[in-house]
């Protein structure tokens, strides 16, 4: 059946035109509904140093919902201005926290990250928390929550994690109505978030030139940075490109909403989007192994970004590995040393 309307939507809707980078970002945040947000009333809830870093947890309303809790990670004697980092926790499933997964706070070592936080990592990450990784290297790292993850999940009725994440996930088709009944998407509330979350960590006098990283959903979050944030200097998108038309076959109902705007596909594939913000540097990670996307869909992805680079071929970076869905230890490095290259000259 979808092979068929895929037929008849190809035929009469005539979906992935190839508009400039320029006009597709701008038609795209307009389909999206991507919200026009600001991070008002910023507090500093707690702070805490862990050897040679230094730490803040952060609060901020973006005027619904809960408040939005952030780590901030930095080298702790280091002198400023220093490169900043918006690090954008992953999807993965677990909807009981967000930034946990990819930053250690005040309370670890003792008692440590939870056990389901433990599996996220070993599962995706290599085992370890890559944002105090890359504070340690130079950079003041921000890592917030987002839209129905951790600070901003919903109340469900369940407080434990594995009960809330599977509520969550039976929850997030209801989300993502709510936001098209107003005139948003799930993920155009998502890109307003951690757009007022890079605009603060631009704002603050100890931070540079700013980018952003991120896996999987993470990596979504960081491809919507980089096309609608014109001041986003550099952005690593790991395990989250492919083009939808290979997708279409067995891959749909593997992702969560935010990687179905609707009105995206009318205006161009989801590579051209992720490459629409040429010339400005960008890092795409393929894991080849990657159960989440066919690899037809990553190579035509490449083939697509490449096109749009062709101008500045120097400012994309291509990161192929022979591994599943990940951003292990090998891709962080990879991705620590890019972003320091491009950030700190």
């Amino acid at each position: 059946m979808f092979a068929e309307l895929a037929e008849v939507a190809a035929a009469q809707l005539g979906p992935y035109p190839s508009l400039p980078g320029p006009e597709l970002r701008r038609a795209a945040r307009a389909a999206m509904g991507v919200l026009d947000l600001a991070a008002g009333d910023v507090r500093v809830e707690r702070s805490w140093t862990d050897g040679d870093l230094a730490g803040e947890e952060l609060s901020w309303s973006v005027g619904f919902g809960p408040r939005t809790h952030a780590y901030l990670l930095r080298p702790r004697d280091a002198a400023g201005p220093l490169p900043g980092v918006v690090a954008l926790h992953c999807h993965g499933g677990m909807k009981w926290v967000g930034k946990e997964k990819i930053a250690d706070g005040p309370s670890v070592p003792s008692p440590g990250p939870s056990l389901e936080v433990q599996r996220v990592r070993e599962r995706l990450y290599g085992g370890r928390a890559y944002a105090n990784e890359l504070a340690r290297r130079g950079f003041v790292v921000l890592a917030p929550d987002v839209l129905t993850w951790g600070s901003r999940r919903f109340p469900l009725g369940v407080d434990e994690p594995g009960p809330y994440d599977a509520a969550a996930r039976d929850h997030e088709h209801v989300v993502a109505k709510y936001c098209a009944a107003l005139g948003t998407s799930f993920a155009g509330v998502a890109a307003g978030e951690d757009l007022a979350a890079a605009a603060y960590l631009r704002s603050r006098p100890d931070v540079g030139t700013v980018g952003c990283v991120g896996l999987s959903g993470g990596g979504l979050r960081a491809a919507l940075l980089g096309a609608f944030d014109p001041d986003m200097r550099a952005v690593v998108v790991a395990a989250m490109v492919s083009s939808y038309r290979d997708m279409i076959d067995g891959y749909v109902e593997k992702h969560t909403w935010m990687l179905w705007p609707p009105g995206l596909p009318r205006l161009g594939d989801w590579p051209d989007l992720v490459a629409a913000r040429a010339p400005e540097p960008l890092m795409v990670q393929y894991a080849l192994r990657d159960e989440l996307f066919p690899e037809p869909g990553m190579r035509r992805a490449h083939t697509m970004i490449e096109e749009r680079y062709r101008e500045a071929p120097d400012a994309y970076e291509a990161v192929w590995a022979d591994v599943p869905h990940s951003f292990d230890v090998t891709r962080q490095e990879q991705a620590f040393d890019w972003l320091a290259q491009r950030l700190k000259a």
